[in-house]
Formats: structure tokens, sequence, C-alpha cells
């Protein structure tokens, strides 16, 4: 029922399709800054409870694939301003477009973003503090890593309001045991991070004045490794997540031959036989 309640409030107040700057005075739909390799995008719409509109879906895709070859950037890190870390889709907007192609025009591009970010070369870490609901469960799941606080709750209600939650069910359905994720989107139920941490749908939880600081030393981590071989080894992990065990294990013995070639693999290598900290490259050399 506070899921429903919450979606009504949605289709009363909720966003409406705008530029990310409608006048001089509106705020950008995100706040990007990047600084040692580390890109923070920063959903920034709590008025409309960061809304997945057709504007925050492009401004994202924007975000996150720019100079994403780039071998200063290292990780990125999405989060969100306000109460509400995403409330999915922009009902209202839905409601407003009165032809098909719009619709499929929005849930083609959110599918698009949620495969570049499993399809970047670089982790992609979400920061959840407060509800992310419907499509926004849907990218908690999606990213890479995800750290959320005590008080984060998730939930995909798209059938309390007669709009099954089809393409949230892809990410939370191979991220969750099969029969909470039915459970989750026939019912619409909230379940806590601590459920959502028992059954994998994020990866820690902490308390909420810990989470900048859990999410920073979990970057530092990540930053102190080889950038080539971390995305040699995203792409082949969700390459291979979806294939058999005897094709995943032929894959995978092949890639770790190629991680071998690698000049950072060999300098990893040779690093720790020296026992000293290793120099990286970050390039497919």
């Amino acid at each position: 029922m506070q899921c429903l309640k919450f979606q009504r409030l949605i289709l009363k107040f909720g966003a409406v399709s705008c530029r990310s700057f409608a006048s001089s005075t509106a705020e950008p739909l995100t706040i990007v800054k990047e600084e040692d390799g580390i890109r923070r995008i920063t959903l920034n719409n709590p008025r409309k409870r960061n809304a997945l509109s057709l504007n925050m879906l492009n401004t994202l895709k924007e975000n996150i694939s720019k100079d994403v070859d780039s071998e200063k950037l290292r990780v990125i890190v999405l989060s969100a301003n306000g109460p509400v870390f995403s409330a999915g889709h922009d009902l209202k907007e839905l409601m407003s477009f009165n032809d098909r192609s719009k619709h499929t025009e929005v849930f083609s591009l959110c599918s698009e973003v949620m495969e570049l970010i499993q399809n970047v070369p670089v982790p992609v870490l979400c920061q959840v503090e407060g509800l992310a609901t419907a499509a926004g469960c849907q990218l908690v799941a999606t990213c890479d890593i995800a750290i959320a606080s005590e008080n984060a709750t998730f939930c995909t209600p798209g059938v309390n309001v007669g709009l099954f939650c089809s393409t949230p069910a892809v990410a939370l359905g191979r991220s969750v045991p099969k029969k909470l994720a039915l459970e989750m989107l026939f019912t619409g139920e909230v379940i806590s991070a601590q459920r959502a941490l028992m059954h994998g749908l994020v990866s820690r939880v902490v308390p909420k004045d810990d989470l900048n600081k859990e999410t920073d030393e979990m970057l530092k981590k990540i930053c102190n490794n080889s950038r080539s071989v971390m995305a040699l080894g995203k792409s082949t992990f969700y390459r291979q997540i979806t294939k058999d065990t005897h094709s995943a294990y032929k894959d995978t013995s092949c890639v770790m031959v190629d991680n071998l070639g690698l000049k950072d693999g060999k300098e990893g290598l040779a690093a720790f036989n020296e026992k000293r900290k290793p120099t990286w490259g970050h390039t497919f050399e």
C-alpha cells in the first residue's frame, strides 16, 4: 500500500516532459563532477522525485557515455539529490503521449541506458539513499555495484497502477532469486535495504552517515586497479553469465590467456613477484 500511495502521488504531482534547462533559472537534471578518474553523476530533480523522463534518460545517456574510452576515466558513480533515489518512469509524461511511437521511444531509450551501464568499460556504482521504485529500482539492479543506506527501500509497483514492470523485471530477475522478483512484481510491496542485501539487489548496506565514506573507500579500491584489466573482466563477466557452464569456461579460459598477454597483466604479476606496487599503463597493449 505504501508504494501504491506513492505512485498515486507521482500521478498527481509527477514530472512532466521538460528540457534540461527549461528556463534560465531551471536547475540541471543532473550534476556531473569528474576528478581523479571518478565521474560522479547526481540525479538532480528531487521536486519530480528524479523521475526517468525522456529528458532525464537522454541526459544520463550523455553523462555516462561522454569520453567513456578515455584512459583517465576509471569509475562512474550514480547518486541522487532528495529523499527519493528515483521514482522510475515519469507516469504523467507517459499519460501525456497520445501515440505508441512516443511510448516506444521512452522504453527503448531506457533499455539503451541500462545496457550502456553494463557495456561501458569502467565499473558503474550507485549510491542509494531513500526510495528506488520501478525503473529506479531497475537502475540500481543494473549497476555493477550498489551501496545503500539503511533507510533505502526498493519496489516495483507498476502492477498496482496497471503498468506491469516488465522492463525493470529484466534487471531485477538477474539480480535476485526468481521468487523474490515475482513477489515484488506481483505485489508492488516495498522491501528494506537489509532484505535487498540479503537477496543480492545491493552490495552493501551502511548507516546513512557512513554512506559517502563507504562509497569513497570502494572507489579508491577500484581506482587502484588497472583500467584495462577491469574493462576486460567486466565485458567478460556479462558475456559469460548468460552462457551454459561449459561455454562460459571455454570463453573465460581464452580471456585469461588474453589477460596474461596484456602489458598490465605482465606488470601486475611482475610487481607481485617483486613485492612492489604495480605501475599500471591502463592500456590494451
